[in-house]
């Protein structure tokens, strides 16, 4: 099987038009994206960002092959390949694991929803992304983008600085091109904080509007996939096939209603109009990255968006209280999900988790399990102090907080930074550089989109659009919008490290 057809930064949309062409068939893009993971992920750079590759993904592209000989095109994600999160259920044989360990042997033979959504749009489910362990939940000192299967995700354009996380993989691989586009999950950041460092459009839609079944969970309240992909147009692709109502997941139950053709809602988009709310924490960025946010706010403005600041203070208990219903809700969430594995995983508890890490030499040798310890001593979803801590969380950041900013501003939506560049790897744990702020839409449910601004010293930054729930198709359309007007992204340099770049190399240096 040839595999020369170019993939590197290739559009959904050029895809769907070469095969429709006859120029290459879903079995040769698969077939070039497994070299490309071979070249780029599992030698050279060594990014380290997928996990596994699925067995069924050719014999899969071939059917989609025949399928489109005889007449019948699903869609614009048939014969296109995608990578998945290791946190998401896939029916072809590779087990679903979080990164650890401990499920290793978690090969449940069961698509989640929202992976059957794709595969019947025609999507082929190329592998499994690495991620976060446990995206990101383990500890407070954890290590972004590391998981105890994978080893540590690198960012393919320093590959000494973070991937972010929990979806660190697929941001990382997407990147790269190792695939087409990719789905990650978000409780609180870990689609929007690894698409921002790695140029991506990420997308965290409302809570509901994707199934989060067969999905191993953190947050009943916060918890969804997410669609990741190099532009705006991607990601509306992936998101109108992955959105539906679950009748194994409740909170879906308006989702078919509000589902539309995002793509579709593209046509069209403008910023002219526009009223955009900056949000305060654009204050705390380094002065570099502060001129990208400066620049790109000027762009809004040329292109007719009328930008005005916004005064919101979040209350001192907001992220407490946060990570008081994580706790609680990560206990209940694992334990319901221990008892769907199949017999041969032997952790069925969270306490038996805990005690498998504390025997397993790996999963310890660079952090703990402290957030894991202090969520199997929590007392449960009828717990006073945890309903006390969701009703006031919920009030803060929808009613009190996105809810009230948009209707006494009259917004469209919400802006801000996504997040600071990358910061240096470190095995102490994660630094961020400043930015923005993910917790607010996070812990309302709402949606929350970035989309690349600029590069700070080779180093990737995003503008965030934050919206109503269900608000998605307008805050694509913005997103759009602006990336047409900012053509920011640029394709992954592999640089060692920043302090190889000549400019710095001649800075460090002493004057001749």
């Amino acid at each position: 099987m040839a595999v020369d057809y170019d993939v590197v930064e290739t559009s959904i949309a050029t895809l769907a038009a070469d095969m429709a062409a006859g120029e290459v068939t879903a079995e040769a893009l698969v077939a070039a994206y497994r070299a490309r993971i071979e070249q780029v992920d599992w030698a050279g750079p060594t990014l380290r960002s997928v996990i596994c590759l699925s067995p069924t993904a050719a014999d899969d592209a071939r059917a989609l092959d025949a399928e489109r000989r005889a007449g019948r095109v699903r869609g614009p994600l048939h014969g296109v390949p995608l990578l998945i999160k290791d946190n998401i259920e896939t029916d072809d044989g590779t087990a679903t694991t979080a990164g650890s360990l401990a499920l290793k042997d978690n090969v449940t033979l069961r698509d989640a929803p929202v992976v059957r959504r794709l595969k019947d749009a025609g999507a082929v489910i190329l592998g499994k992304a690495n991620l976060s362990e446990w995206a990101n939940i383990r500890s407070a000192h954890s290590i972004s983008g590391w998981s105890a299967i994978g080893g540590l995700v690198k960012n393919p354009y320093v590959l000494d600085r973070s991937a972010a996380g929990s979806s660190s993989g697929t941001g990382a691989a997407i990147a790269a091109s190792l695939a087409a586009a990719g789905v990650g999950t978000e409780t609180d950041g870990s689609v929007t904080a690894p698409a921002a460092f790695t140029a991506l459009v990420g997308l965290k839609p409302t809570v509901g509007l994707v199934s989060r079944s067969r999905v191993i969970p953190i947050s009943h309240s916060q918890d969804t996939p997410g669609p990741m992909a190099r532009s705006v147009e991607d990601a509306a692709i992936l998101l109108t096939a992955m959105a539906g109502s679950d009748r194994d997941d409740p909170a879906t139950a308006d989702a078919d209603a509000r589902r539309t053709d995002y793509a579709a809602a593209l046509i069209g988009a403008t910023l002219a109009g526009k009223r955009l709310g900056v949000l305060p924490h654009a204050s705390r960025l380094l002065p570099a990255a502060k001129a990208v946010f400066d620049a790109a706010i000027a762009r809004l403005r040329e292109r007719g968006a009328e930008v005005v600041e916004v005064e919101f203070e979040a209350p001192d208990d907001l992220g407490k209280d946060e990570l008081a219903v994580l706790l609680t809700e990560l206990k209940a969430g694992l334990n319901a999900y221990f008892a769907t594995m199949p017999a041969a995983v032997t952790v069925r508890s969270l306490a038996d988790l805990i005690a498998f890490n504390r025997a397993t030499p790996r999963e310890m040798v660079l952090f703990g399990q402290d957030r894991l310890e202090t969520a199997v001593a929590t007392l449960g979803l009828d717990d006073p102090a945890f309903l006390k801590a969701r009703a006031s969380g919920l009030r803060a950041a929808g009613a009190d907080g996105i809810d009230r900013l948009l209707a006494a501003g009259r917004l469209d939506a919400l802006i801000t930074p996504t997040d600071g560049p990358a910061a240096r790897i470190d095995i102490n744990g994660d630094h961020f550089l400043g930015g923005g702020d993910s917790g607010l839409p996070a812990i309302a449910g709402y949606p929350h989109l970035t989309v690349p601004m600029g590069q700070v010293q080779g180093l990737p930054v995003g503008l965030s659009f934050i919206g109503a729930a269900w608000s998605e198709a307008a805050l694509l359309a913005l997103g759009y919008a602006f990336e047409q007007a900012m053509q920011a992204r640029r394709a992954p340099t592999y640089l060692p490290t920043l302090e190889d770049g000549a400019a710095v190399v001649a800075a460090f240096s002493r004057e001749p």
